[in-house]
């Protein structure tokens, strides 16, 4: 998702609370209290994280956890500490499980910016190289469409490699994680920002930076403060509405939505979006795009929408069952854990189980009602056309899965994020004490009515981009929408 999704409902919900009341970080903790960090998460992930053996057995979650009281234990680095906590919580291959960097305290935010750490660019990956999309030094460096194929004499290829066992994503989705690390410059706080120091030592005022043509550009680096003061204007504003919608000469009506969290959203989205497709209809447009290229996910009550004007009978939403690890949670727990709602605290007789994972179904989904999505409005017949891409990893991903498997749409670019295993969602925000990390731990796991692949969605159209494509700030996918909608 991008600013206003996920990390936005955290910092609302949970985020800015945990940032007061999580101790300064210690600069010299103890090795006894790392330990005792260690042994608290290994207790509470244990006990609350629903895919916790997924992608890992018992004995092999064990020794990860050992391995991290080890490196605790061993090293005074926050750096080090760092890059430990994040290879642990990588490795449950779970989207939605890493120290969050939105719900960190300020101290502790402060130390994973600390410096110049900001390559002075944005880029996308393409083929292991850093291709840059926007110049962000000051002496125009650096030009749209230039690869940048190795900082400080290491090949950028090799970077990704290093970068790759540290991002969070569900499953075998390599897809986002390369997509975690690029630098669009939409975000308060980049992941890229955060991780190439710890795979990269050394990094100080400036950097080399050597291009496809053979040139070294040495650049400085970019503070936190000066990679915002010159990012893209956004708001977080809720009574805004994020989206646009655009018709064109060519009579197709383009919405972007960069986020579906609107969780705390004060203007009517509802009946904004349900009037603009019933609008569709009844003013005859060409036909539709749906831009959902870098939005992780929000409310799929969005996609609901949306689909509930392109079908004429009832289809399933993709949400399926919901289970738990825990009926109720330890009390000794719960100091460290924070939340939104402490109905997640004890799930009650609503937590049916356990069965033979040690897992609790919530009975919420019994109804054979729950997950359907009903046809409403004015039925939309003209093409449809949906943009997605690797960020599409929570709601976008199962927007994306009901339309290709129920034909509402033609998906239109490269395989989403996500798994159709299922992922996993709601949280609680760990607070460690001693190192006074946090660490976003989700409780419930979302998973399909009958065992799925690990795989993403495909696109029914296969669109990727070429470094001239950025060069020229040509959109290929948006092209090949385009054409579909007008030579159909």
């Amino acid at each position: 998702m991008s600013p206003l999704n996920r990390r936005r409902l955290l910092q609302l919900t949970g985020g800015l609370a945990l940032a007061a009341s999580t101790p300064a970080l210690s600069k010299q903790a103890s090795a006894a209290d790392l330990s005792g960090d260690v042994a608290l998460m290994r207790e509470a992930f244990t006990a609350i994280h629903p895919a916790i053996y997924s992608y890992n057995s018992p004995a092999e979650m064990s020794a990860r956890f050992d391995l991290l009281a080890s490196e605790w234990a061993s090293s005074g680095s926050f750096e080090d500490r760092l890059l430990a906590l994040t290879r642990l919580t990588a490795a449950f291959r779970c989207g939605h499980t890493y120290p969050n960097p939105w719900n960190q305290s300020q101290s502790v935010q402060a130390r994973m910016f600390e410096g110049r750490r900001g390559v002075p660019f944005e880029f996308l990956w393409l083929d292991g190289t850093m291709v840059v999309t926007r110049d962000r030094s000051s002496a125009g460096l650096f030009s749209r469409g230039d690869a940048v194929v190795a900082v400080n004499g290491v090949t950028t290829s090799e970077l990704l490699r290093r970068l790759m066992p540290l991002s969070r994503a569900d499953g075998s989705a390599d897809a986002k994680r390369v997509n975690n690390m690029e630098m669009r410059g939409d975000n308060r706080f980049e992941a890229f920002d955060i991780h190439l120091p710890l795979v990269l030592r050394g990094l100080a005022e400036e950097a080399d930076f050597t291009l496809h043509d053979g040139r070294t550009v040495r650049a400085g680096l970019l503070t936190l403060a000066e990679r915002q003061s010159t990012m893209a204007a956004a708001t977080n504003d809720d009574s805004v509405n994020p989206w646009t919608l655009i018709t064109g000469d060519d009579g197709i009506v383009r919405l972007t939505c960069p986020t579906w969290a609107l969780y705390d959203a004060t203007w009517d989205w509802r009946s904004w979006l349900g009037t603009t497709m019933d609008d569709l209809a009844a003013d005859g447009a060409r036909g539709l795009i749906v831009d959902l290229r870098g939005n992780e996910g929000g409310l799929s009550e969005c996609g609901d929408i949306i689909a509930s004007r392109l079908i004429s009978a009832d289809i399933e939403s993709p949400r399926s069952l919901r289970f738990v690890r825990y009926r109720r949670v330890d009390p000794a727990l719960n100091p460290y854990l924070s939340t939104w709602d402490n109905g997640f605290r004890d799930w009650g007789e609503r937590a049916v189980g356990p069965d033979d994972r040690g897992l609790y179904r919530l009975t919420d989904e019994d109804d054979d009602t729950s997950g359907m999505v009903r046809p409403a409005g004015r039925q939309f017949r003209r093409p449809v056309m949906v943009l997605c891409d690797a960020s599409n990893s929570s709601a976008t991903f199962g927007f994306a899965q009901m339309v290709k498997d129920n034909g509402l749409a033609t998906l239109v670019g490269p395989a989403t994020g996500g798994t159709r295993r299922g992922v996993n969602g709601g949280y609680f925000f760990m607070r460690l004490p001693a190192s006074g990390f946090e660490v976003d731990l989700p409780h419930t796991a979302i998973v399909p009515r009958t065992p799925q692949p690990d795989e993403p969605v495909l696109p029914d159209v296969v669109v990727g981009f070429s470094r001239a494509d950025i060069a020229a700030g040509y959109d290929p996918q948006m092209a090949a929408a385009t054409a579909r909608i007008l030579n159909a």
